[in-house]
């Protein structure tokens, strides 16, 4: 796990400013997909945070003094429609996305959020793995899946598959869809695949 000291900067301030207020928060997309997966090359980070839309112009506030900077001209109304929040960190240029958790499956992922290390003396709550693989089955794009085969591979015997998929059920009968499930087992089997590839010995010469 290895993540360029710019993104460890902008986390450490982005806990500074959520700290002041005791708001939960953790870290998902390319960034999560560091720690649990294959290293990405985004530099993007991405963050799921409790703060309710009355609390976003203060929200707003606390950012600047932590020099972060609204990249929308009406984030209020943005956050309204979108529920998310889009920040640049003034000091390394790097863009943020601050995502209103709202309740459900978002409240289950602030719950189970680990605190993992990243270097350089900071910590951030990070999605846990399975909650990550669920997040990005149920985007469903296709860097999105190469990344659930990365996660699995790296993964492989320490990943929860049972909750993954009992989650993935619950989503797919609250949703009416049948689709989810089965685009995770054809996943798992892929990467399961490619692991057992990288583990057979070169014939012998």
């Amino acid at each position: 796990m290895s993540h360029p000291p710019e993104v460890t900067e902008l986390l450490a301030s982005l806990g500074q400013a959520l700290a002041s207020r005791g708001e939960r928060w953790y870290v998902f997309g390319a960034q999560a997909v560091v720690v649990w997966g294959r290293p990405r090359t985004s530099a993007d980070v991405d963050v799921t945070a409790a703060i309710e839309l009355d609390a976003v112009p203060d929200f707003i506030q606390r950012m600047a003094a932590h020099d972060f900077r609204v990249r929308a001209p009406d984030p209020e109304a943005l956050a309204e429609r979108a529920r998310v929040v889009p920040f640049l960190h003034a000091p390394t240029g790097l863009p943020l996305d601050v995502v209103l958790a709202g309740p459900g499956l978002e409240q289950e992922f602030l719950d189970r959020a680990v605190e993992i290390d990243l270097g350089r003396g900071v910590k951030a709550p990070v999605i846990t793995a399975e909650d990550l693989v669920i997040g990005k089955i149920l985007a469903g794009r296709s860097k999105d899946l190469e990344d659930v085969r990365g996660i699995v591979r790296q993964r492989l015997g320490r990943l929860d598959l049972e909750r993954v998929r009992t989650v993935l059920t619950a989503i797919e009968s609250a949703l009416s869809r049948g689709d989810l499930l089965p685009v995770f087992e054809v996943e798992l089997r892929r990467a399961e695949s490619e692991r057992a590839g990288e583990s057979e010995e070169p014939p012998a010469r």
